[in-house]
């Protein structure tokens, strides 16, 4: 059974209702590339509209007397193999209480082997330390994918899918972004309404990711 989905994070929400005196700082690193590192119409970094902040906003309103920080390790350009390398050092060092990994629209550069080798060598470190893990699929985009055929929106659905999975093999968390894109989309909305650049998504395409995030800890 998959935890991909509610409730994944549902022990944590647990720590973040505890009031002072009982409770501590909880940490949730955001790992990944442009997406959540802010990016929208490059080079511009609208970090208070990217969807960790929005998550961490989500969740002080839900958890008032929680001390959370929510702590940005993204890197705009960046795939998940050199995301790979700094995990140990700029993640797990900060000894977090979750992780979210993102790189799913830069991985159509390294390939689905590439990449699956490491996202699975972040998952296994994470985890053996405890620490819950959610994956994130890919935000859509509008560069070279406006056909079903065409090969960037086929490697961007291959990626989506073996995102999940990974979150299915190693039972951790899925926000599924590409799914909630998908659903907008085919609900009558344009995809121009959540992009802020050709990849990157607006406000609005970041709530929907925040939203997603959010459920998991319900």
């Amino acid at each position: 059974m998959s935890n991909e989905g509610g409730a994944y994070l549902a022990g944590l929400g647990e720590e973040l209702r505890r009031e002072w005196p009982d409770n501590r700082t909880v940490t949730i690193v955001c790992h990944g590339h442009s997406v959540p590192a802010g990016y929208f119409a490059t080079p511009a970094v609208q970090t208070f509209d990217a969807y960790p902040h929005l998550m961490h906003r989500g969740l002080k309103e839900r958890y008032p007397n929680a001390v959370l920080n929510v702590t940005v390790t993204a890197i705009g350009g960046e795939h998940s193999a050199s995301g790979h390398e700094r995990f140990e050092r700029d993640v797990l060092l900060l000894r977090p209480d979750a992780v979210t990994i993102d790189y799913g629209l830069n991985d159509r550069g390294i390939g689905l082997k590439a990449a699956e080798d490491a996202w699975s060598g972040m998952i296994e470190a994470a985890l053996s330390r405890g620490i819950p893990v959610v994956l994130l699929t890919p935000t859509h985009d509008n560069s070279g994918t406006e056909s079903a055929d065409a090969e960037p929106w086929i490697a961007l659905c291959e990626h989506a899918e073996q995102i999940r999975r990974l979150a299915r093999r190693y039972r951790v968390g899925l926000a599924d972004s590409f799914a909630a894109f998908e659903s907008y989309v085919s609900g009558a909305g344009n995809l121009s309404d959540l992009l802020s650049w050709p990849n990157h998504p607006n406000r609005r395409g970041h709530e929907l990711v925040a939203a997603e995030l959010l459920r998991l800890f319900d």
